[in-house]
């Protein structure tokens, strides 16, 4: 890791755990270096910040994997994802590239300027989107070697109000959205989600969020890996945008352990 590595923690859980709780959007830290290439003031910038950053997930995995039977691991992002986002394809293959917001965002949630562009992308890529995509997939590789399998959780959250950047913000906004992948979430996963989930008022899948985080060493080709994304309307457990928490946190992390329970 490189000196700014407040990022890429993981967490330990039981050697026989094969769930790992991905927490990648839960941070506001922009190292200095990266704060003087971007264009927004600072007020501006703590805005954006409210609107992107899904809030308080890492507590929520906190608080799922102490209330688990076999705690999971946790893998946390400790940086801002306007550092760089480690959900992004690094490429073409990546869609929100049309709204300047692919591993590198140009662009903020309102689709003004976040970067000029003579800032060049590729030492942000190498300093903290290749790392941390290394070391994610060094923990996936853990929870094969230890159990054979290996379960990813992405814990997510998303405004009850659609931001301009959706490229499919149309449409219904459930509680909570599941986002799934044709080939790495199981039927079974599916259906644990939306089970425990649903006491909120209901699950959607793939709106208006879809898909979910695989390293790409196993994107794919290792059905042994199963992934599925959680993302949480932000009304259900905080004030937005950017606001504390509030009562429903509690019973959300409560259902994400029992999530962990079923599937590890």
């Amino acid at each position: 890791m490189n000196d700014d590595a407040r990022f890429c923690q993981l967490i330990p859980g039981a050697d026989d755990s094969p769930v790992l709780l991905h927490v990648p959007h839960s941070a506001r830290t922009v190292p200095g270096p990266v704060r003087a290439d971007i264009v927004l003031d600072d007020a501006a910038l703590e805005r954006e910040l409210d609107h992107l950053t899904d809030a308080h997930t890492a507590r929520i995995a906190e608080l799922a994997a102490a209330a688990a039977s076999l705690r999971p691991w946790r893998f946390v992002n400790g940086l801002s994802r306007l550092v760089v986002d480690p959900e992004r394809f690094p490429d073409e293959r990546e869609e929100m590239r049309a709204v300047g917001m692919g591993a590198v965002y140009t662009h903020t949630a309102h689709r003004e300027r976040l970067r000029g562009p003579e800032v060049p992308h590729g030492p942000l890529i190498e300093r903290y989107f290749r790392p941390y995509a290394a070391a994610m997939e060094a923990a996936v590789a853990g929870r094969l070697a230890a159990t054979g399998r290996a379960v990813v959780i992405d814990v997510h959250s998303y405004p009850t109000a659609p931001l301009p950047y959706e490229l499919h913000g149309a449409g219904p906004r459930p509680p909570v959205c599941l986002g799934t992948d044709g080939f790495h979430t199981p039927a079974t996963l599916l259906g644990h989600a939306e089970r425990v989930f649903a006491r909120f008022g209901g699950t959607g899948i793939d709106r208006p969020f879809a898909g979910t985080y695989v390293p790409l060493a196993y994107y794919g080709v290792s059905p042994e890996v199963s992934a599925l994304m959680i993302e949480i309307r932000r009304d259900l457990y905080m004030t937005e945008p950017g606001g504390p928490a509030g009562p429903g946190l509690d019973a959300l992390a409560a259902a994400l352990a029992e999530l962990v329970a079923a599937v590890g």
